[in-house]
């Protein structure tokens, strides 16, 4: 529950959990998983090594319930777009989401699904693993989503779903790279005004 203290055997653990989680989220947001120390990351979160661990288990646990935070609120247009009445509706939802979770104002553009784990020793494989897993599943649920409108007769009837979706998605993900590489929010909607001008 935001706002609330967790406790450990009937004990306050004297910090915020939701706050602690959001700080962390945000560190590896910006700085990738590797790049990211346990000092960068109990300094953020204003806790110590012995705090994170009890609450959170090890780095790859605390990622992973980062990740989630991140799916369920930065990245949450995805859910938005995805509810859209139309297939045009959904990408174009899709890619202004993209635009403005990759343009937030807090100084560091970019996607954590993509900048999380760009290089990965392996060691850390499974961050790596799960960051792919996570995007290949929004591919599917956008092809899915897709072949639907195309059931319905929303997509012209020579429309690849798999094909249109991958497209979708190639754009979705190169918009945060473009991002941390310099363009603003308006130079990105232009990318997404030109996708749009060649919808099928």
């Amino acid at each position: 529950m935001s706002g609330s203290r967790s406790t450990v055997m009937g004990r306050p653990r004297g910090f915020d959990i939701d706050e602690a989680l959001e700080r962390a989220m945000r560190v590896f947001w910006e700085q990738g998983y590797e790049g990211s120390s346990l000092t960068d990351l109990t300094g953020a979160m204003g806790i110590t090594r012995t705090s994170m661990y009890a609450a959170f288990g090890n780095k790859e646990q605390l990622f992973r319930k980062a990740l989630q935070r991140y799916v369920d609120g930065p990245a949450g247009y995805l859910d938005d777009a995805l509810a859209q009445p139309t297939a045009r509706a959904v990408a174009e939802a899709l890619l202004r989401g993209a635009v403005r979770t990759a343009t937030l104002p807090e100084n560091f553009a970019g996607c954590l699904t993509i900048q999380g784990a760009l290089s990965a020793s392996a060691e850390n494989r499974p961050v790596h693993d799960v960051l792919v897993q996570w995007r290949n599943a929004a591919g599917d649920r956008l092809e899915q989503r897709f072949r639907r409108a195309s059931d319905e007769g929303d997509l012209p009837g020579d429309t690849d779903p798999q094909r249109l979706a991958r497209y979708i998605m190639a754009v979705a993900f190169g918009i945060p790279v473009h991002a941390a590489n310099g363009l603003d929010r308006a130079e990105l909607d232009g990318i997404v005004d030109q996708v749009m001008l060649s919808w099928p």
